[in-house]
């Protein structure tokens, strides 16, 4: 069993990295720590083994690329100069837009947000939830049915709204 091509692989997995992304930052940065994502991975891809689980592999690389830029924002200094936000896009086309979502994404504790993030945003079983956060199965269970549980509180479904 051999790798299949690069360019297919980031066919079938952009979508997932810019979610895993958009779920620990804010979009611009997202789309940066994506585009990294896959400039790391271009390099160390013909390493990987054949029977790697290639969608596990390009969350951890993601969830890495965020904490980077995480790491990089506590140590700067704010610029007064904010710009307007670019409007997203996936590479289908389909707009990303739903900034109150992301916001509370983001706003859950670390544990949730990353449980929550590999299960319901990168599709990951519970296994590599837990391997990706260095914890049990069932802790990770744990962690993204709290994260769930508050993403609901604070934000309701529309016929919830309307009731």
């Amino acid at each position: 069993m051999s790798l299949p091509p690069f360019e297919r692989v980031v066919t079938e997995h952009a979508r997932v990295v810019l979610r895993v992304c958009r779920a620990l930052l804010p979009d611009h940065d997202a789309q940066d720590a994506a585009a990294e994502t896959f400039l790391s991975a271009l390099r160390a891809y013909p390493r990987l083994r054949p029977d790697s689980d290639v969608r596990a592999w390009l969350v951890t690389i993601a969830h890495r690329k965020a904490l980077d830029v995480l790491r990089a924002r506590a140590r700067s200094v704010p610029d007064a100069d904010v710009p307007e936000r670019p409007g997203g896009h996936l590479p289908d086309g389909a707009a990303v837009r739903d900034d109150d979502l992301w916001d509370a994404v983001r706003a859950l504790p670390d544990k949730q947000r990353l449980a929550v993030a590999y299960r319901y945003v990168a599709d990951l079983a519970y296994a590599d939830v837990a391997a990706a956060m260095g914890t049990s199965e069932a802790a990770a269970r744990r962690n993204a049915a709290d994260g769930v549980k508050a993403l609901r509180r604070r934000y309701p479904t529309p016929s919830e709204e309307r009731v």
